[in-house]
């Protein structure tokens, strides 16, 4: 009986159901004065609420994958990486979608999750698309990570047979899972009828949890002594995916995006690793990491503690440091979101040759509605960053000229705002 499961659900709702019901039972008899009484009558409401508390905990994390497991609840994570799994085959006969041959680093997931996720492709994969739930090892941190993967119908075609195509890794906020970026969020989904309808090029998406110590919020950072999070997100993942799928293998072809923490990551991740991505999309972000409750101790002690916390402040870096050569997008509601004058803040801190472009709508609210509005455009803006075709020789586009645009939340082409001067 999984932790996510239906059964564990209404298992859960009847066992606070009998609690309940012998509560109100009892209560005659535990009524009486006396010691034992006072303490029956305590005993039976903790029970009763505890029960109570339990069954809503068990819905809300069946409705939104906080936690995938039992042994993730309790903090027993898989860290080992695993032998090779041989990928079931194609019905079709298009190309495999998960290669075993050289590499490790994928491997086949249960498909519980991905079985609960609506609007996904089906039929012929070199006609729909395919999405994939794998696991991916890191080999430098040993970190496992569920991830799914999103397969364009060109990537099983024979006439893109030798095409690298590019990677947007869609990240999920805290305490997020993949679940919500495939079935909330919509990432594949939206993908899909973008590039069916030609407004973007066939990509990979790859949408993944960066929360790979669960339940603490790392925050996409290298912790002292703890998770290496962004050396799992920078290196092993792109190296997994490189050994893995026919993916480019120039920046170029790279971007990561995400929503609330997951978009704070995506810029961390950009703006610190500009030779593995170079666009990233940002959907209610934060421009500082900070310690709080569901991080600890992030940055470590002593001297170097100071220029760990700098050099993941973005405000920082624009300041002291040289500018990255990569692309961003940021959106923040004018109404309704807190983040709105950070966001307006780092747009105008922005200077070239990095390029910032926005989806600034008068309303919304730091949530999955608000967010899907703004996924067409967020998709498409970074798609048209990204290179392709790429085969054997990567092609290397021009420099983009630096400026600040504003893309339009329904999903329309950007607009471009007057070039700012330094």
């Amino acid at each position: 009986m999984g932790l996510t499961s239906e059964t564990t659900v209404y298992v859960m709702a009847a066992v606070a159901a009998i609690c309940v019901a012998l509560l109100v039972w009892l209560w005659p008899r535990l009524a009486k004065q006396g010691v034992w009484q006072v303490l029956g009558r305590l005993g039976a409401i903790g029970v009763a609420q505890v029960t109570i508390i339990a069954a809503f905990a068990c819905w809300l994390n069946s409705s939104y994958q906080f936690f995938g497991s039992w042994g993730e609840l309790f903090g027993n994570v898989d860290t080992a990486p695993v032998g090779v799994t041989q990928a079931s085959g194609n019905n079709d006969g298009a190309i495999s979608g998960i290669s075993v041959k050289g590499s490790s680093l994928i491997q086949p997931n249960g498909v519980e999750q991905l079985n609960r996720v609506s609007g996904l492709p089906t039929g012929p994969a070199a006609v729909n698309g395919r999405v994939e739930s794998v696991k991916v090892i890191g080999r430098r941190t040993g970190v496992v990570d569920p991830a799914f993967v999103y397969l364009p119908p060109q990537y099983f075609q024979k006439a893109y047979h030798r095409q690298r195509f590019p990677v947007i890794v869609a990240l999920s906020g805290y305490p997020g899972s993949i679940f919500n970026l495939a079935q909330y969020l919509r990432v594949s989904q939206t993908a899909g009828e973008l590039q069916k309808s030609g407004q973007m090029q066939p990509t990979i998406m790859v949408m993944i949890r960066p929360t790979i110590a669960p339940p603490r919020d790392t925050e996409c950072v290298d912790v002292p002594g703890g998770p290496q999070t962004e050396t799992f997100l920078a290196k092993d993942l792109p190296e997994a995916l490189k050994a893995t799928y026919r993916v480019g293998h120039d920046a170029t072809a790279w971007g990561v995006m995400g929503y609330s923490s997951g978009g704070t990551c995506a810029l961390q991740l950009t703006m610190r690793n500009p030779n593995v991505y170079t666009t990233a999309g940002a959907l209610s972000p934060d421009y500082k990491i900070k310690d709080d409750a569901t991080t600890g101790n992030l940055f470590g002690s002593g001297l170097g503690r100071v220029n760990r916390i700098n050099s993941h402040d973005l405000m920082w870096r624009l300041k002291h440091l040289p500018v990255p050569q990569v692309s961003v997008l940021v959106a923040d509601s004018k109404h309704g979101e807190k983040g709105y004058p950070e966001t307006l803040a780092f747009i105008k801190a922005v200077k070239a040759p990095m390029r910032v472009v926005s989806i600034l709508p008068e309303n919304g609210s730091h949530n999955f509605p608000t967010w899907v509005r703004e996924m067409p455009a967020t998709l498409k803006w970074m798609n048209q960053q990204l290179t392709f075709p790429q085969d054997v020789v990567p092609r290397h586009l021009p420099k983009p000229k630096p400026g600040h645009t504003t893309v339009r939340a329904s999903g329309q082409e950007p607009s471009t705002a007057p070039t700012r001067r330094r």
